[in-house]
């Protein structure tokens, strides 16, 4: 959910340009805090094998969601812009990366839904809301 720190300028214009479309299509995210709250319970457990943990936050988040929580931390509005798809690669390399498709492909991933949990071991949900995250980070970037 962190990653939403990226969008906090444009979130202050009004306009946050997004990656993640279908605009409505949610993904999982979680909260670093979450990431660290299971991360500290699994090393106080014990079990023997392999153990495999799949954590995201207590709902999934599309970018729609992510430009309305700016909007409730902002008390502004607030919307998001999908970025044309056959703009990605240059876009990127203008931003100074080299190789920019494994990016495109993990985007495109999340997008078409084929990255995604197996289902394979536990599953748990941290209790951190993307709200609660936007409203950290807002307050925490200076203008």
């Amino acid at each position: 959910m962190e990653n939403a720190a990226w969008d906090v300028e444009a979130a202050r214009s009004g306009v946050i340009p997004t990656f993640l479309q279908p605009l409505d299509h949610a993904i999982p995210m979680v909260a670093t805090a979450d990431i660290g709250r299971t991360a500290a319970e699994l090393l106080r457990d014990t079990w023997s094998g392999v153990r495999l943990v799949e954590l995201e936050g207590p709902r999934r988040y599309s970018a729609r969601d992510i430009g309305a929580a700016f909007a409730a931390a902002l008390g502004r509005d607030v919307r998001t812009e999908p970025v044309p798809r056959d703009t990605w690669e240059a876009l990127f390399r203008a931003q100074g990366m080299k190789h920019p498709m494994p990016r495109i492909r993990m985007v495109d991933g999340f997008n078409e839904g084929w990255i995604d949990f197996e289902g394979g071991g536990e599953h748990r949900k941290g209790a951190t809301t993307l709200d609660a995250v936007i409203v950290g980070l807002v307050n925490k970037v200076v203008t």
